[in-house]
C-alpha cells in the first residue's frame, strides 16, 4: 500500500556517499515527517513512496534530487577581519545569519592573506547519494497536524521540550 500525502511517516536511515557513511539515525530516534510536504528530500520521498511498515530497503538518489548539483557560484569572499577571534581551518564549517535572519552554513574553501573564501553548497550537494531506509510507521495526520504540518512527534511541549520522543530539530536530547 503507497504511502499518501499528509499521512505521517516515522524512518530509520544510514545514508552513503559511496562507502562513506555521512549521516545515520539507526539506534537512535526515528525521522517522523508529514509525507508530501516537502520536509525530506525529494528523492528519498519518492523512494519510499510504495513501501510499507516493516519494510527495509536502499533508495539511490541522484544529486539533483537530493542537496541538489554543486554551484561553483555559491561561493563568497569575505574580509578575513570578519572572522577575528576564529581559529579558520581549510573545510571547516561556520554557522552564520543569512538575510532572512535564518541560519546558514558555510564551509571555509580557502584561506587567503586578507579574505576568506566560503562557499554556501549544502556539503552533500553534487553529490549521488545511497539511503537504507526501514518504514518503522505510517499513520494518518490528527486534525492538528494536518493543520500545522508538525507532527505530534516533532512538537514542542510546554517545558520546551519536545514530547513523544522526538528531537527532531529542537534541541532536546
Amino acid at each position: 500500500m503507497a504511502i499518501e500525502n499528509n499521512q505521517i511517516v516515522s524512518i530509520e536511515y544510514e545514508v552513503r556517499d559511496g562507502g562513506n557513511v555521512v549521516d545515520s539515525n539507526v539506534g537512535g530516534r526515528p525521522l517522523t515527517f508529514m509525507f508530501g510536504k516537502g520536509q525530506i528530500i525529494p528523492g528519498l520521498e519518492n523512494g519510499i513512496a510504495h513501501m510499507n511498515i516493516g519494510e527495509k530497503g536502499d533508495v539511490f538518489v541522484k544529486a539533483v534530487d537530493a542537496y541538489g548539483e554543486y554551484n561553483d557560484e555559491a561561493q563568497q569572499e569575505l574580509p578575513r577581519e570578519q572572522f577575528a577571534g576564529i581559529d579558520l581551518n581549510i573545510g571547516m564549517t561556520l554557522y552564520g545569519q543569512g538575510e532572512d535572519g535564518g541560519t546558514v552554513q558555510v564551509i571555509v574553501k580557502d584561506i587567503k592573506d586578507d579574505t576568506v573564501v566560503i562557499d554556501f553548497n549544502h556539503p552533500l550537494a553534487g553529490k549521488d547519494l545511497m539511503f537504507t531506509v526501514s518504514i518503522l510507521n505510517v499513520r494518518d495526520a490528527s486534525a492538528e497536524e494536518a493543520m500545522t504540518g508538525i507532527p505530534a512527534e516533532n512538537k514542542m511541549s510546554n517545558s520546551g521540550c519536545c514530547g513523544s520522543g522526538g528531537n527532531h530539530g529542537c534541541g532536546c536530547h
